[in-house]
């Protein structure tokens, strides 16, 4: 999904600075540059008559006694297609050409300041190889870092997309993508110059262009903290959410100054090297679209930007524009290719580069004086958090790894900023380490709200149809409000209307307790209803004779204790109401079925671990769940009732083919002279070529081997698209002395499938020998 946002939205900033009126209006009137120190570094320039390195010109040709001139090097925005920036420092470093002052906007900045930083630039490669880019902007952290109630979510509906209300009106994310993980990587590459707050004081000095999203106005950035200064200039509106700053809203640098060589030009230099990737303008080919057509217009309008940058390079200044083809400003997967093509545009120049270049020794003394100053180690004296006002992060403190007492440790930071966010409270969460004179170093959590919560929304739909007038549509709306205590109390609403009507509710109050292996116990009360149509088989799995309407109301309380990221426990008690009416009739249906009221009882074990990466087309992890209930059933008798049900699902891929095994066993006492089980087989990967519902009883045995491979094309809109298909196995009997009569059945399924914001989506063939061949289509989870 965050793949697709992407490759959708990311062609339509160019590069990754997305025009608007604002930047017509900046065109036609630059505005004064609003700085937040002053942008004057360094000694004044060497005369003009004394620069005689025009391009071409060998260093011999150049007077031995001049003094070394100043050289300012600014790379523009360009979102993806700025990895080739990188490429550009290997080269520059190759050429050992010393840099004295950098100026970038959006990625362009991003690079530059951490080149600033005193990163060298292969370890910048190294580092940027490693990231997962698709996972870096995903909305919220890896399903695997989630806490059970979390996840349990993805089996409801998909939370791809998320509304909320607050302050008495619906509203949306600020932004498609999430940069929480673009934060936090910064956060860790900036460390070593952590306490420098004026950025003349770096390795090389440096300056980040963003926009004033109020006022339009150029921001300059050359003091403060340094990750926070290259979030900023990277606030693509539309796509990030923007950054606030002293005060002021900022967004995207290109805006206004994609390629700000004004900005090094003020910084003291003489010679300015000048790196342009921009988005060229796109062919007509692409113009037969909305989409197409607003990628260009945006293109224009920010290719004027940089044309006028351009048009202030004298003859002494290099322009390095490499040739980076299709690749686009989301293709982050082409990471190695764009640095490449950076690499291979500079080292073309090595001619002109040669006259700017230091002797082998005076450029190892260069570089040795721009390495940041080791930092002493730290002792967390304190951890506090800032930023919040909707939530109580201290009561989560005793989960984090990262204590007062301890030796600070960037890994355990990550960790606590990864746990803090995955409560899906938060649109940003990052980590400062600070100093106070009274206190000593500290660790500062530093958490931004969800400005469209607590109340949260999501919407999903179910629908499948075998085409052969069998067809079934529900909608599905969630509402999810948290914090409604100190403690982290939620409530948590579900609605469904179509062929299942359902509606539930449960409140979860956590207890903060101290026993056992969790220190974070929870009590949970529920309840729910819901009624739906069940068919009445001839001989489990026989002609259709007949349609019965279960109704079920059901409360419950639990006692519980999450088990970090890996799963769940819950003991408590469970009622439950029902009656099944015959709807459908015909002599032989009036024979078997007399209608059944029912209530039952009793106590509930519930154990649940989940590692998948994902609820819908895992590729890695397992799930294991089990329930056992014990208690009394009350209809025309009163008898005990025992009910064990237990399923598991484990996932593993080889490059993009995915093996699925999933296991699911279920049984229970019930009478068994009710034509109406409690357990069900049947349907798409329920046992594929049956009718849902066709084979029924209160013992049933499923398992189901799946494959599918993801397809190299990203879709709009979806994670990924995939061809699949699976072999079932399983059946229902009456109770446990029936399995050794009758045996398994079988049945499978060939389908291309989608992972979309909506959920799972499958068309398929299905077939079983002792069924029927069937195309479906299916929408949810099966």
């Amino acid at each position: 999904m965050t793949r697709a946002l992407l490759s959708l939205l990311l062609p339509l900033v160019g590069v990754i600075g997305a025009s608007s009126a604002a930047l017509a209006a900046a065109q036609a009137v630059q505005p004064e540059p609003t700085r937040s120190a002053s942008t004057a570094s360094g000694s004044p320039g060497t005369p003009a008559e004394a620069r005689t390195l025009a391009q071409g010109v060998p260093a011999a040709q150049a007077p031995a006694a001049l003094p070394r001139l100043r050289i300012g090097l600014v790379l523009s925005g360009g979102g993806a297609r700025g990895l080739a920036h990188v490429g550009v420092l290997k080269a520059l470093e190759r050429a050992q050409v010393p840099i004295d002052a950098i100026a970038g906007t959006s990625m362009g900045a991003v690079v530059g300041g951490l080149y600033a930083s005193g990163m060298p630039a292969d370890t910048i490669e190294a580092e940027f190889n490693k990231v997962n880019w698709s996972r870096l902007f995903a909305q919220r952290v890896g399903r695997q870092q989630l806490s059970q109630r979390r996840k349990e979510e993805d089996f409801d509906l998909s939370t791809a997309i998320e509304l909320g209300y607050r302050d008495g009106e619906f509203r949306a994310p600020q932004g498609a993508v999430s940069s929480r993980g673009l934060e936090t990587l910064l956060r860790r590459y900036t460390l070593p110059v952590r306490a420098v707050q004026d950025f003349d004081q770096l390795p090389i000095p440096f300056r980040a262009v963003a926009t004033d999203m109020e006022t339009g106005a150029l921001v300059i950035l050359d003091q403060g903290d340094l990750a926070m200064a290259l979030r900023a200039s990277m606030s693509v509106p539309g796509l990030f959410p923007p950054s606030e700053v002293e005060g002021r809203v900022l967004g995207d640098g290109g805006l206004v100054n994609n390629l700000p060589v004004d900005v090094v030009r003020a910084m003291g230099v003489d010679v300015v090297i000048a790196v342009n990737i921009g988005t060229p303008l796109a062919g007509r080919e692409t113009l037969n679209s909305a989409i197409g057509l607003t990628a260009q217009m945006i293109n224009i309008l920010t290719e004027q930007n940089v044309h006028r940058s351009l048009a202030t390079l004298g003859k002494q200044d290099l322009l390095i524009a490499p040739d980076l083809g299709k690749l686009s400003s989301g293709d982050f997967d082409s990471a190695k290719a764009l640095i490449t093509l950076g690499d291979g545009a500079t080292e073309a120049l090595a001619e002109p580069l040669r006259a700017l270049a230091l002797t082998a020794e005076q450029y190892a003394d260069w570089r040795a004086h721009r390495s940041p100053a080791a930092q002493p180690p730290s002792t967390l004296q304190f951890v506090a958090f800032e930023g919040t006002t909707a939530t109580n992060p201290q009561r989560l403190e005793p989960q984090l790894q990262s204590h007062q007492g301890e030796a600070f440790d960037p890994q355990k930071a990550e960790a606590d900023t990864q746990y803090l966010a995955a409560s899906g409270d938060y649109v940003r969460a990052d980590y400062r380490l600070v100093h106070s004179n009274e206190r000593g170093d500290g660790l500062v959590f530093d958490l931004e709200d969800k400005p469209w919560g607590p109340n949260y929304l999501n919407i999903g739909l179910d629908l499948s149809t075998d085409f052969d007038g069998r067809s079934a549509f529900n909608v599905k709306v969630s509402h999810n409000r948290h914090w409604l205590t100190d403690n982290g109390t939620e409530w948590r609403n579900r609605l469904q209307i179509g062929e299942v009507p359902q509606v539930s509710t449960e409140l979860y109050h956590p207890l903060k307790w101290t026993l056992g292996l969790s220190n974070d116990w929870f009590v949970a009360a529920s309840a729910s209803a819901e009624r739906r149509n069940l068919s009445l088989f001839e001989d489990n799995g026989g002609e259709k004779i007949g349609e019965v309407q279960r109704s079920v109301a059901r409360a419950g309380l639990d006692l519980g204790q999450p088990w970090g990221s890996l799963g769940e426990l819950r003991f408590g008690l469970d009622y439950r109401a029902g009656r099944n009416q015959l709807l459908l009739r015909n002599d032989l249906a009036d024979t078997l079925y007399t209608p059944q009221a029912w209530q039952e009882a009793g106590l509930r074990l519930r154990v649940v671990m989940d590692q998948l990466d994902f609820a819908n087309f895992p590729q890695r992890g397992y799930r294991a769940e089990a329930e056992a209930f014990v208690g009394k059933r009350h209809d025309d008798g009163t008898r005990k009732l025992l009910r064990l049900e237990t399923q598991a699902t484990t996932a593993s891929t080889w490059g993009n083919q995915t093996l699925n095994l999933h296991l699911m066993a279920r049984g229970s006492n019930e009478d068994r002279l009710s034509p109406v089980g409690r357990y069900s087989l049947g349907g798409f990967q329920q046992l594929s070529g049956y009718q849902v519902g066709q084979l029924t009883g209160n013992v049933v045995l499923l398992g189901r081997l799946g494959w599918y491979m993801r397809l190299a094309e990203t879709p709009v809109f979806a994670r990924g698209f995939f061809v699949g298909a699976s072999l079932e196995t399983g059946n229902a009997w009456l109770d446990t002395h029936e399995m050794r009569k009758g045996g398994l059945r079988q049945g499978g399924s060939l389908y291309l499938g989608a992972d979309t914001g909506l959920g799972p989506m499958y068309l398929g063939l299905t077939w079983a020998p002792r069924g029927e061949a069937g195309l479906v289509l299916f929408v949810g989870r099966p």
